[in-house]
Formats: C-alpha cells, structure tokens, sequence
C-alpha cells in the first residue's frame, strides 16, 4: 500500500512544497513556486536522512535544500526541515491530496 506525506512552508517570499509517495517505489519531489526543481526516486521505502537541492530561481539564484529524516512515531513517521539563508526552518506536514 502507497502512503503519502506532504510538507509546505512559505518562506523568503517563495513557497516550497515536498511531496513523499513511498511504497515498492518510493518518489520525493520538491516544488518551489509550483515547479517542480528536484526529484528523488528509489526502489523501497526510501533510505533517510535524505537531503535534496535545489535553488530559487531569483538573481543571484539562492541555493536551498530539504532535508527529510524518520522520527520514529507511527503517526508521524518523517519529518522535514528546509535549509534558506543559512538559516533550518521545518516544514509541517499537511494532508496529502
């Protein structure tokens, strides 16, 4: 069975959303104002802590990453923190659509 977790956070004027979709085939995604700017896929259910990069397309471009990690609670299994500005802000988790 394929479980979904979605995380989402405005931050620094831009909305950055990652989208989990684990099962025999696990897919993580990441959106930053609605594009999706890195992709991640692995056979299984995902090997973590897992961290993706990507930038802000601004001028100059400004480098980010999520950084997704397991917490161990069934009803919250991943949690997931955004790296801006060298600055870690977590990003809740919301439900899936």
């Amino acid at each position: 069975m394929r479980q979904r977790y979605s995380f989402h956070l405005d931050q620094g004027g831009h909305s950055v959303t990652v989208n989990v979709r684990s099962g025999r085939i696990t897919e993580t995604e990441v959106l930053v104002d609605g594009k999706e700017c890195a992709f991640h896929r692995v056979h299984g259910h995902g090997a973590y802590p897992l961290t993706l990069a990507t930038q802000v397309a601004e001028e100059p471009p400004k480098p980010l990453a999520v950084r997704l990690e397991r917490t161990g609670r069934a009803e919250h299994p991943l949690s997931c923190v955004l790296e801006l500005s060298g600055a870690e802000h977590p990003m809740p988790e919301r439900t899936a659509r």
